[in-house]
């Protein structure tokens, strides 16, 4: 085994090469990890807003399971999608099973609990500023959650953010119902593991340093989100 140096080297070699498996494999994390943000964007932000801007009889219960569901353990979100994609199980003629699809799916069930339960608090805290002037001028629920999630948007940003980050550096989950097929659902964290027990670190060392430059730009990218809502709103 090489010392650690020595492997870094390599592994930012492949990097500044462009090698073209390592490309390949980041390639596939982000158009899946995007895909599956994006549609928990589409069911978390509005499910979140209308939880937050409106009152109704069980919304408590609705804000713990929402909470808690955002701690779920990636091994059994995994579970959970790959008995439902198997071939006894309701999706199963699909035959989405083993194919970005299914890593897709996986990963917008463990998401979208994080987006509503963050874009829940961020709506309901703008909602306290502008209650009396939706009821005074008598706009309705819908154009309300619209308002809201308008006035928010920056802040809902770094909810998506948030997601992306939970979402990328996800392994057990995705490891379930994709299989990590080489060139077909092999991602850099699956990936990271696989070479590492096998042995070729320099691989694994260039996809953890790319993890941790996407993980650092994404905390550049919030707190600079941040920065402007807070400019904006004492502009």
């Amino acid at each position: 085994m090489n010392g650690f140096w020595p492997v870094l080297g390599e592994a930012v070699g492949l990097i500044l090469a462009w090698d073209s498996n390592l490309i390949e494999i980041v390639g596939l994390s982000l158009r899946v990890t995007l895909t599956a943000v994006a549609v928990s964007c589409v069911i978390g932000l509005p499910l979140g807003a209308a939880v937050g801007a409106f009152r109704f009889p069980g919304r408590t219960a609705v804000i713990v399971v929402l909470n808690s569901l955002m701690g779920l353990p990636p091994v059994v979100v995994g579970l959970i999608a790959y008995l439902m994609l198997s071939a006894a199980g309701p999706l199963g003629p699909l035959a989405l099973l083993y194919t970005p699809a299914a890593m897709i799916i996986a990963q917008t069930i463990l998401v979208t609990p994080l987006v509503a339960a963050l874009s829940r608090q961020v709506v309901e805290d703008c909602y306290r500023e502008y209650a009396e002037q939706f009821d005074s001028l008598g706009v309705g629920p819908l154009d309300r959650v619209a308002a809201l999630l308008w006035d928010a948007r920056y802040s809902l940003l770094t909810v998506a953010l948030a997601g992306f980050g939970r979402a990328v550096a996800e392994v057990g989950a995705v490891i379930i119902v994709g299989g990590n097929i080489n060139h077909v659902t092999r991602v850099m964290t699956t990936t990271i593991a696989l070479e590492t027990s096998k042995g070729n670190l320099e691989l694994a060392l260039a996809l953890g340093v790319v993890l941790l430059v996407m993980a650092v730009a994404v905390n550049g990218a919030v707190m600079a989100l941040r920065a402007s809502a807070v400019r904006l709103a004492y502009a």
